[in-house]
């Protein structure tokens, strides 16, 4: 079977399932594969070696001809949602047109890193964006949720760079390590124990962590 560090996914939610003792173990259900090598870059053209592979098949017609023909090379008649990259070893015997699926990868007790887009938050204060504390709620206190001191007057004369601040919260790529794998069901649904990165339906790139 094909052998690559990663397969796509998408998350479908949360539920939680009771482990032989009875107890509770919160799960995230996530849609792994099956995913197509749409090509394979090696260093000596390229720069680097790589496959490309694509998830969630698509209508040719919802694609470019660009995307379309590319698929098209690799021997699938349709266009993908979502096209990837992951890094490989030279010496993998991985293929065009060769699909990628759970059981190839994974086996239940694993561990895996999964990354993903945190959900997006908006411009947010220090309170809820770093935790501040912030100040007296009692009357005429007048400083509740304001991040207080920022800088020095004299020297630097200047905030300094990293200050945490309000800001736009979430919206950024995030990695959750370590992350194991509780059950692998019909070959393409991965429960793995906690939350992951992103609400739903968000694309994750799951990983094999390594030894």
């Amino acid at each position: 079977m094909p052998k690559t560090k990663g397969i796509l996914g998408r998350k479908l939610g949360m539920t939680r399932i009771y482990d032989e003792n009875g107890h509770s173990v919160p799960v995230t259900v996530i849609e792994a594969g099956p995913c197509m090598v749409l090509q394979k870059k090696t260093a000596e053209k390229e720069g680097y070696d790589a496959i490309q592979l694509g998830f969630l098949k698509r209508k040719s017609s919802r694609v470019s001809k660009a995307e379309a023909g590319h698929c098209k090379r690799a021997g699938c008649d349709t266009g993908f949602y979502h096209i990837r990259e992951f890094r490989i070893q030279p010496d993998e015997a991985i293929e065009v047109g060769q699909e990628i699926t759970l059981s190839s990868l994974f086996t239940v007790g694993d561990k895996v890193a999964i990354s993903g887009v945190s959900k997006g938050r908006g411009f947010q204060g220090v309170v809820k964006r770093h935790g501040f504390a912030g100040g007296r709620k009692s009357h005429g206190s007048n400083f509740h949720r304001a991040p207080g001191s920022i800088g020095c007057s004299a020297w630097p004369a200047r905030v300094v760079k990293g200050k945490k601040m309000p800001g736009r919260m979430g919206n950024e790529r995030v990695t959750q390590k370590n992350l194991k794998i509780i059950d692998i069901r019909d070959d393409h649904v991965l429960l793995v124990r906690g939350p992951v990165p992103g609400a739903k339906d968000g694309l994750l790139n799951i990983h094999i962590m390594p030894a």
